[in-house]
């Protein structure tokens, strides 16, 4: 009797022990059949063949027919922080950048030009990685990524492909994507939907896509102009293809789609931009561009897989509209803006990843230039611009307007003609908060730095590099040296240009605002 028990008693627990192990591989198989049906809701449309590298002795930089060679930066001062400028909008996604020491004072002079370096169409800021400067832009019918040395504009390679994009509103028909890279490969994304994978030692092709063919994705008012993003091994693109995926990761190293998400929305003109939200990575984009009823707003991503988290919409009823300035994170916190319509609003992300809105305010409706955050308050240009585009600073807690102006620079400019005097502004600036202050490079070519305060608008130098309208493309600031594009014929009939400026300071910054 008592062994017949311990037989039933060992039986009951083998069998029980069956059904968890059964429980257990039938949860393991769903979790995987859900994390299938998650990347594989989006098949590849044409996986591209990945190239083999040819062996070559390492790159010398060599002078070129398009560079002038000024003369060598100052000295790195002691103790310096640098920082590199890989991906839009610098190393932290929101114009933040802790370099030290810089150049304080323009005293009505440019800061010294070391080279400069003359560049064809195109509105796509340089990245700096390392010892290198990788310039994207466009001559004739060839779009052109060239990695160029950081201190004197050599060249190290040159990669150019043939494109056939044509602006529909008459602006230029370069790229407006920065190129971006993570120093062992560069990525350039077209104007007209072309990516473009290289060798960063070498310039040589691994791998290639037509996105905008392969994904079905028309063009938008100004062709593509969402710069990716690379997120670990994977590289995220704002797609927009009509019925999905919006979005969509990329193997860095093969080019394969990895994920898809999200079926509604179009392509912007905002960068993604990381973030880690109660302790979880996220990608942030703000998409939506040219669609019929106009449709788009935030979209909060896992970039492992590309599950969504919510989807917010925030868009203009406009057809003739866009969303354009890259989401500010600020801790759990997103700020996203546009100038067609419901203007800003500010958001909050509870643990449980659902969202809630703060506010909404049309003080500080941006259109391509993304706001700053500073001590509590956004800071960044409002409206669609050149004119009647005021600074403004409102309350991040609250949204309220603390001050806006639009400055009045009285310029003397030299032209083929003579001297003449103009009245001009900051109209659509890029701002980069760094070394204690914001430095600002305006509409027209000038280079200010401010002190941001709640209390008023306050500047504390200012220059004019040159008198070139379209100077919207974001600086680069890498070792003490400011990488400035001049996309358009000055009053002075120069020509566009990347131009390397030394702001490197000294070693004590006794005029710092505290």
């Amino acid at each position: 009797m008592i062994r017949n028990r311990t037989e039933e008693s060992i039986n009951m627990r083998h069998g029980t022990l069956y059904r968890l192990s059964v429980l257990l591989l039938l949860t393991t198989f769903t979790c995987l059949r859900n994390a299938q049906a998650q990347s594989s809701l989006f098949v590849d449309p044409a996986p591209p063949k990945v190239q083999t590298v040819s062996p070559i002795p390492a790159l010398k930089p060599q002078k070129q027919a398009e560079l002038t060679f000024h003369t060598a930066p100052k000295p790195l001062a002691a103790g310096a922080v640098t920082n590199e400028w890989r991906t839009f909008l610098g190393p932290t996604y929101n114009g933040v950048s802790t370099e030290t020491p810089l150049l304080k004072s323009f005293d009505k002079k440019t800061p010294t030009i070391l080279w400069e370096v003359k560049k064809g169409e195109g509105y796509a800021s340089p990245a700096v990685v390392g010892d290198s400067v990788i310039l994207f832009h466009r001559l004739g019918n060839e779009e052109i990524i060239e990695r160029l040395n950081a201190e004197n504009g050599q060249r190290f390679w040159k990669f150019a492909y043939l494109t056939s994009y044509s602006d529909r509103y008459g602006f230029d028909g370069g790229p407006r994507c920065q190129p971006v890279s993570d120093g062992v490969r560069v990525y350039a994304y077209g104007a007209g939907g072309a990516l473009h994978c290289l060798d960063f030692a070498t310039g040589q092709v691994l791998w290639s896509r037509d996105i905008a063919r392969e994904f079905k994705t028309p063009q938008d008012f100004f062709g593509v102009g969402a710069t990716p993003l690379i997120e670990d091994d994977k590289l995220i693109i704002n797609v927009g293809a009509p019925g999905g995926p919006c979005v969509a990761g990329f193997d860095v190293k093969t080019g394969r789609l990895l994920w898809g998400a999200g079926k509604e929305w179009g392509p912007s003109y905002a960068a993604p931009v990381p973030a880690t939200i109660h302790g979880k990575r996220r990608v942030f984009v703000f998409a939506g561009g040219e669609s019929r009823p106009s449709t788009g707003g935030l979209l909060c991503i896992d970039p492992a897989n590309g599950k969504i988290d919510f989807a917010f919409p925030h868009r203009a009823r406009r057809y003739e509209s866009v969303n354009a300035s890259a989401p500010l994170i600020i801790g759990n916190q997103v700020f996203i803006s546009e100038c067609y319509g419901p203007g800003g609003a500010l958001l909050e992300i509870a643990p449980d990843f659902t969202v809630r809105k703060v506010w909404s305010s049309e003080a500080l409706q941006t259109h391509f230039m993304t706001a700053v955050h500073k001590d509590g308050y956004l800071y960044g240009v409002d409206g669609h611009g050149p004119s009647n585009a005021p600074l403004v600073c409102i309350d991040l807690k609250t949204g309220k307007e603390m001050w806006r102006t639009e400055p009045d620079w009285q310029e003397t400019l030299t032209t083929t003609d003579g001297e003449r005097t103009a009245s001009l502004s900051s109209a659509l600036a890029s701002m980069t908060l760094v070394d204690g202050r914001c430095l600002l490079l305006g509409y027209y070519g000038h280079l200010a730095w401010l002190d941001l305060n709640p209390r008023s608008y306050k500047e504390l130098s200012r220059t004019l590099l040159f008198f070139a309208p379209q100077t919207w493309s974001h600086p680069a600031l890498s070792r003490g040296l400011l990488y400035v594009c001049q996309n358009e014929r000055g009053l002075d009939n120069s020509r566009p240009r990347l131009i390397c400026y030394d702001l490197r300071g000294g070693a004590a910054n006794p005029d710092k605002p505290k």
